[in-house]
């Protein structure tokens, strides 16, 4: 069967994965870049961006591996856009701009769901409304075999794992201190029985935390 992956969700040393005050100007909220930083430096980044250069070592080969292997994303509602209760404006597409960096079919939690949008490159967002083993149903089905990416947000990330859905989580440490925002790990006690845990701390002050179920 295949996986279920989580790559490159960064989350601050009081563990918050997002900030307070999202909003089309602050994706993020009140935490802005901070969180990504390290992310927006490697080539993976910059290669999605249309760039050349970017760090190698440890981050770039960490950053790297989101993409191999995943048939199809599944992501919460606030990671989609900062719109809340119906949907008012259909013409929001998400941050990505016409041709989003998932090249997927991708599943967006939400309690109003919508026709689904095609973008450029075989990135098609369909609108669910499902529990986590539902929509990581219908996930693998549209994955053809392949694994399943789960993007976020935290509360996102966070619902798979109280339902031990996750196969493969690499989560960020990055030495900030947000104070507020949305939490990765509350009600999640002994998460770490379930997983093989491996961590490297990199130049650029971050670390690696990688779990593997065992």
């Amino acid at each position: 069967m295949s996986r279920v992956r989580v790559h490159n969700f960064s989350v601050s040393l009081d563990g918050f994965g997002t900030g307070e005050g999202q909003s089309a100007e602050a994706p993020f909220g009140h935490a802005g870049s901070r969180l990504h930083e390290w992310f927006f430096l490697t080539r993976t980044f910059r290669a999605m961006q249309g760039k050349e250069g970017g760090t190698a070592g440890v981050d770039e080969a960490m950053a790297g591996a989101w993409r191999a292997g995943i048939g199809a994303e599944i992501m919460g509602r606030n990671k989609f856009g900062p719109q809340r209760g119906p949907w008012q404006d259909h013409e929001w597409k998400g941050w990505w701009g016409p041709n989003p960096p998932f090249h997927t079919p991708v599943f967006v939690l939400t309690h109003h769901p919508r026709p689904s949008v095609e973008m450029e490159g075989g990135t098609v967002f369909h609108f669910v409304e499902a529990d986590p083993a539902e929509a990581l149903r219908q996930a693998r089905e549209a994955a053809g075999g392949l694994d399943v990416r789960i993007g976020g947000g935290p509360s996102t990330v966070r619902a798979f794992l109280e339902a031990d859905l996750i196969d493969e989580l690499h989560v960020v440490v990055v030495p900030i201190v947000l104070g507020r925002g949305v939490r990765l790990w509350d009600g999640l006690d002994g998460l770490e029985d379930r997983f093989r845990i491996e961590s490297v701390t990199t130049p650029s002050g971050v670390t690696h935390v990688t779990m593997s179920r065992t």
